[in-house]
């Protein structure tokens, strides 16, 4: 009871064009999520317990295009605060760069509207 108090999430979605797969691999401190190859219009979803501290963090690696080559290293999720319960980290990979779309709840301190949050490197 101690060690898991609320919960959070990524999903992880491919908006890409011309059948153009997205290749993810995800980390926290404790585990981690693929690699997974996601087909185009399909996402990958992924809900977990927010540690006791409040620390849970999640990184992500993103790659597409030919061979994989333009990709982004980003953090996928993170608390802000101890009354932060993380909510559902929305993120879609697009033509032109990586977008974010927080949803508000109760208790999940600064949801944000979908935008462009990263571009890809080349």
């Amino acid at each position: 009871m101690l060690d898991h108090v609320s919960g959070g999430g990524i999903r992880i979605s491919n908006e890409l064009k011309n059948k153009k797969l997205l290749w993810m691999r995800c980390y926290s401190k404790d585990d981690v999520l693929g690699p997974k190859i996601i087909p185009i219009g399909q996402h990958y979803e992924n809900l977990f317990d927010i540690n006791f501290w409040h620390t849970t963090r999640f990184m992500c690696t993103l790659r597409q295009g030919p061979n994989f080559r333009h990709y982004q290293n980003f953090t996928a999720f993170k608390l802000f605060a101890m009354a932060d319960e993380g909510g559902l980290w929305d993120w879609r990979a697009r033509e032109n760069g990586i977008y974010l779309k927080k949803e508000a709840g109760e208790k999940v301190l600064n949801p944000v509207w979908m935008h462009k949050e990263y571009d890809w490197i080349y």
